[in-house]
């Protein structure tokens, strides 16, 4: 696939071959977005693991410090005083039985679903609807419980899921490029620290093998692995 005009131009402004500091690529990230829109800054991780090994399973959550920049659509599947608890701190879409059948109907127009443990009977049920688009609740994530509240607050102070692929990558938003440079550096670096605490016991070798970030319309910024390896002192 032949890249833009425009992309070959950016990409003249980085050294293929170098990685940067990151204080020095999250610069350079704002720097080359220049699409007509704020784009989002994401974070790409190539990990040293087995992803096919059950003990190599590389998953978690991390609340940003500033967020991702995303307004997040968040629907609560509860019943009872648990609705009003949802609704009070903030979310979207509050019930039960409508939004089930809502989304066994093909409804996604959401970032994340929290539900209580009760319901989530009928929740499992939708996994083959749920689980490709990430939305499926789970408990080790925080999305299946009884504190809604504290749920729907994390989810829109800007608290996001990390998920190793079968490849080994990891893809996350830390922001947008309209961010201040502190803002991309102090998200990347809280990022770093829960990816690096969450390392298998089982994995061996080099555990982070590269970091880049980038744009939405932009190259890839090769980032120091420096970066992480200092997160394990």
């Amino acid at each position: 696939m032949k890249s833009s005009k425009r992309y070959q131009e950016i990409s003249k402004k980085i050294e293929k071959e170098k990685t940067y500091k990151l204080e020095e690529g999250a610069k350079l990230v704002k720097e080359l977005a220049n699409a007509r829109f704020d784009e989002t800054v994401e974070l790409a991780m190539h990990l040293g693991i087995d992803p096919k090994q059950s003990d190599q399973q590389v998953r978690g959550t991390v609340l940003l410090p500033h967020g991702t920049g995303k307004k997040v659509q968040v629907l609560v599947l509860a019943k009872g005083e648990k609705e009003k608890e949802a609704q009070e701190a903030g979310a979207d879409y509050v019930g039960a039985d409508d939004y089930l059948k809502k989304l066994q109907e093909g409804w996604l127009d959401i970032d994340v679903i929290i539900a209580t443990p009760d319901l989530m009977s009928q929740v499992g049920k939708l996994g083959k609807i749920l689980g490709p688009k990430g939305l499926m609740p789970n408990p080790k994530t925080g999305t299946v419980t009884f504190d809604v509240a504290k749920a729907v607050k994390d989810a829109k102070a800007g608290k996001i899921e990390y998920r190793v692929d079968k490849t080994g990558n990891i893809n996350v938003p830390i922001g947008k490029a309209s961010f201040e440079e502190n803002k991309l550096i102090e998200n990347t670096r809280v990022l770093l620290t829960e990816i690096v605490r969450a390392k298998p016991s089982s994995a061996k070798g080099t555990y982070i093998k590269s970091i880049t970030i980038s744009s939405t319309m932009g190259p890839g910024i090769k980032i120091d692995l420096s970066e992480a390896s200092s997160k394990t002192k």
